[in-house]
């Protein structure tokens, strides 16, 4: 899921947020979404950043 809240930089480097669906229409139709994974990630400075994985496979 996009989470309009979330970082919008990292380390000084712009930050592009992806759901499922934006991906897929990035890599086009030659790949397959499989499945996605998300979690919470806890920073050094305690703050919480949201984080998906996505599994995709090329037809």
């Amino acid at each position: 899921m996009v989470c309009p809240s979330g970082a919008q930089q990292c380390s000084g480097l712009n930050v592009v947020q992806y759901d499922a669906e934006k991906l897929s229409h990035t890599l086009g139709h030659d790949f397959e979404w499989l499945a996605q994974h998300d979690e919470t990630h806890l920073t050094p400075a305690k703050k919480t950043q949201k984080f998906s994985y996505f599994r995709f496979m090329r037809k």
